[in-house]
């Protein structure tokens, strides 16, 4: 067996594993199928065994394939880690910051600025998507540090809670409920929803919040954005749950949000890194800026 073997190779294989299809790990990787499938041939004639058992509908690793996974990864991990230690001091400080899309047009801005004014040197690198993707961008080194709600199931991922932030009822104007003195999840049952797809862990907060209310309330239409959402509720489509961060930064007169009485709905707000990673001083600087605002932050977002 020549000794060829190469990160090229090695990162094609890890992600083919990970996806267990040809064309998912072409497009991942920018590449075309057919591209894709020599190189993985190519990795199994240098090693002289398949890596990969071929059926109709994926690929399953053979145990050759299991065992150079687990090598892959490391290998991968320390020259990513490597080059991560090498060139920080040569470079001008950079954290990729995700966010999910109910967290990130509401509290970044001023987190950003905040830092921004203490590090001047370090840029940060934002991306929003749902908590399901930032799990699997964090896990996969993509992005350092994500901000998000709990609760989170993830392996191999540490939390860190922020701050608790209640969830206001959201009303068009005039609404009966508007003027009601006392407001609870049973006030709300008989009043149709308008709520973020379900891929937004917001939904799951509300939801939860319901099941132990014992209600459920109808949801006649869904979307994929918060401002959307306020919208549509403005337009008299119906009620809405919203995060208190979005409501401080609302200035429509057409729409109005109470405070449920009682046991009140909440997020928590966290933010999660991967400790197997090389964490840089950049990064270790935004998450010591968050620890330290903790108090500010939680007085920018009330709890309940």
């Amino acid at each position: 067996m020549r000794n060829e073997l190469n990160l090229h190779l090695l990162v094609q294989f890890v992600v083919l594993a990970r996806t267990k299809n040809f064309t998912r790990a072409a497009e991942e990787l920018h590449l075309s199928q057919s591209a894709l499938s020599r190189a993985i041939q190519k990795l199994e004639d240098q090693l002289g065994q398949p890596l990969f058992e071929r059926k109709p509908r994926e690929i399953l690793l053979t145990d050759l394939g299991g065992l150079l996974l687990d090598r892959a990864k490391q290998i991968i991990k320390l020259m990513e880690d490597t080059f991560s230690e090498l060139s920080e001091a040569g470079r001008r400080g950079r954290v990729r910051l995700g966010a999910i899309p109910t967290i990130a047009p509401f509290f970044l801005p001023s987190l950003l600025s905040s830092f921004a004014k203490k590090y001047p040197d370090i840029s940060i690198i934002v991306q929003e998507d749902t908590t399901d993707m930032l799990i699997k961008r964090c896990t996969h080194g993509e992005i350092d540090l994500a901000i998000l709600a709990l609760p989170v199931s993830a392996k191999h991922l540490e939390f860190e809670p922020l701050f608790d932030e209640e969830l206001l009822l959201l009303l068009p104007l005039g609404h009966p409920l508007e003027s009601q003195k006392n407001i609870t999840a049973e006030s709300v049952d008989d009043y149709p929803f308008v709520m973020l797809n379900e891929a937004h862990c917001l939904s799951e907060n509300i939801a939860s919040f319901c099941r132990k209310q014992s209600v459920q309330p109808v949801t006649i239409e869904r979307t994929s954005q918060l401002a959307t959402v306020q919208e549509l509720v403005s337009l008299n489509h119906g009620v809405s749950i919203i995060p208190e961060m979005a409501r401080k930064i609302d200035n429509s007169v057409q729409r109005t949000y109470r405070s449920f009485s009682g046991e009140k709905p909440s997020r928590t707000v966290a933010m999660m890194w991967n400790p197997g990673r090389f964490q840089c001083k950049s990064l270790q600087s935004l998450m010591q800026h968050l620890r330290i605002q903790k108090e500010d932050l939680k007085r920018a977002a009330p709890q309940p």
